[in-house]
């Protein structure tokens, strides 16, 4: 007798997520590169590899030309999120809609009690909304938006009976969920004892409350009052006491949507002396524009990029971002996807501090990325995965089940197109807001299929979701990644370098010459060391200086590539720190790209 159909919402997802083998591609991971064919059978992935013996029946994917990825970990959403009298635009099924089509195959939720609510009741009032919707695998961290005797108890419950192992605290939204520095410490305190992950939004909100007292008083009420109420000192200060505060309770420390030079700085200072790791995260909105939109006459315009902390006005900030994602003084990056259409941020109108905070991400994160870091020379691919999709796998303890191409991983993968051009905008994107902060941005680089637990979801630019495909993962507490050995092993930890042609880079901005930015991201794989095998290791994190001697050039170019040549040259590679040199040959399997 034949096998049950598995069914989800009257759709059979049995013969597609069965068997498939992604072919010709390379396949990218965060501490290397191989040229490898991918099987993938019932959501996991079986086989990595080349002349892999696959069964009849089997659906097959060319990726010629093409980097087999991890899909997207997308560590900060807020879906069917109400706050500020208004309810955000993207739900659970609308929100994992848009991260699919974007290259995101997992999303972590923020679950926020109000203030005295149940810390257990809200975690089951997001389950509620979010199990029968969500297209993709989520998880969950829970707010500690005030404290009790009561609070500490359920976050043990959370921990030991939900899979929940980070805990998210404010430094700011006074009156509301606002915790204070003695509260702080505790809850941290708690975070350590039951080896969970303490994060925190690092904002002075008691300096914001009475910044914006004055501007209000001034007269100032339109969005650019956010800004001003809340500046880069503001949040750098609460970088810098959030981190004495952790290393005071010998508790890690994981600090949200992190958006200033000032607050990079700030961590990067702490990271030298800490005791307990911290790590920090920044958003697709921080390097892919600023704060110069809060002050467009049009309110509609501006009120569109409030959020908190908000968007630098110093044009600077994004390309800084990025060299700092790069340098592994900010380890991944999120989105904070919540979205308010129009008529929800008209709540602030003539009053700023009413505008519901949130902007969208979700969708163009990876894309963004790309654009703003490995297209401009300044990232390569593996750092990309890196800080996309494996580092927060690692830090909230799903790796290596999800952030991976390997056997045994779960089959979230993307197969990008490096080539791919789009220009976006909210006309054609998939989320349920009416406006978009990278309104018009021309990308050169996303996905063609996005495959989630086996099952093909974007299929050649089609996106096929199925709502309620996805499953509530558990992440299991005393994650090795930060409770034990691994953290200093870590090979994204290390500041590498990779050669890239300086000519491709125009002050580390990208271009919209899509053949420059074409080569700039072909000049980065050529880069990458391969061993006999055919697996690479990244020679690097950050490109080299545009004044830095290039020490590897060769004749192998993937652009003969795409012109079908069948140049196949040897060249010499210096490997990382520890390695030792060998002369390889590396391979042509990147025809037509």
């Amino acid at each position: 007798m034949p096998d049950p159909v598995n069914t989800v919402s009257g759709i059979n997802i049995k013969s597609s997520q069965n068997r498939l083998l992604i072919k010709n591609g390379r396949v990218i991971n965060d501490d290397g590169m191989e040229d490898a064919d991918v099987y993938i059978e019932d959501g996991i992935i079986k086989q990595v590899g080349r002349n892999l013996i696959i069964p009849g029946g089997t659906r097959t994917i060319d990726a010629t030309g093409k980097l087999v990825m991890p899909g997207g970990i997308d560590p900060h959403t807020h879906l069917e999120l109400e706050m500020m009298g208004a309810k955000t635009a993207d739900d659970f099924y609308k929100g994992t809609k848009a991260a699919v089509a974007g290259g995101t195959t997992t999303i972590i939720d923020f679950v926020l009690p109000n203030k005295g609510q149940s810390l257990l009741e809200a975690y089951s009032n997001w389950r509620q909304k979010a199990d029968n919707k969500v297209c993709c695998d989520y998880a969950l961290h829970v707010g500690v938006t005030w404290w009790s005797p009561s609070v500490k108890k359920e976050m043990e419950q959370l921990v030991a009976e939900h899979g929940v192992n980070s805990f998210k605290m404010f430094m700011a939204y006074k009156d509301a969920w606002m915790l204070e520095d003695y509260d702080l410490m505790v809850a941290m305190e708690t975070c350590a004892e039951l080896r969970a992950l303490a994060q925190v939004h690092a904002e002075n909100g008691n300096i914001i409350a009475r910044n914006t007292e004055k501007l209000l008083e001034a007269g100032v009420t339109g969005p650019e009052g956010h800004q001003l109420s809340r500046d880069e000192e503001v949040e750098a200060e609460a970088v810098n006491r959030a981190c004495v505060i952790a290393n005071q309770a010998n508790s890690p420390l994981y600090i949200v949507h992190m958006m200033s030079k000032s607050a990079v700085k700030a961590l990067r200072i702490a990271r030298t002396r800490q005791r307990p790791p911290v790590y920090g995260e920044t958003l697709a909105a921080t390097v892919g524009t600023d704060g110069t939109h809060y002050k467009n006459a049009c309110f509609r315009h501006a009120a569109a990029h409030v959020l908190s902390p908000p968007l630098r006005p110093d044009p600077s900030t994004p390309e800084a971002i990025v060299q700092a994602l790069a340098d592994d003084d900010l380890q991944l990056i999120g989105s904070d996807n919540c979205t308010f259409n129009e008529k929800e941020k008209e709540l602030g109108k003539g009053n700023f501090t009413k505008i519901p905070n949130g902007v969208n991400g979700v969708e163009d994160r990876m894309a963004i990325l790309w654009q703003k870091a490995v297209n401009t020379g300044i990232m390569d691919p593996c750092r990309f995965v890196a800080v996309t999709s494996t580092t927060a796998a690692r830090i909230f303890n799903l790796w290596p089940q999800k952030g991976r191409i390997a056997v045994n991983s779960d089959a979230d993968v993307v197969v990008w197109d490096p080539r791919l051009e789009r220009t976006i905008s909210a006309a054609s994107h998939h989320h349920a807001v009416d406006f978009n902060i990278f309104e018009g941005q021309h990308v050169v680089g996303s996905p063609q299929y996005v495959i989630v637990n086996g099952r093909v979801c974007l299929d050649d630019g089609n996106l096929r979701v199925v709502e309620g495909l996805g499953k509530y993962l558990k992440t299991p507490p005393n994650c090795p990644f930060i409770y034990g050995e691994e953290r200093s092993r870590s090979p994204q930890t290390q500041n590498l370098e990779v050669p890239v042609t300086p000519s491709k880079i125009t002050n580390g901005t990208p271009t919209h010459d899509s053949h420059a930015e074409l080569s700039v991201a072909q000049k980065q794989l050529e880069g990458m060391s391969v061993t006999s095998s055919g697996c690479s290791t990244p020679t690097g994190r950050k490109m080299r200086e545009p004044t830095q001697r290039n020490l590897q050039n060769s004749t192998f170019s993937i652009s003969q590539e795409m012109e079908g040549l069948n140049t196949k040259t040897s060249v010499r590679v210096r490997n990382p720190p520890g390695g030792r040199s060998s002369g390889l040959c590396l391979p042509g399997g990147l025809d037509g790209m």
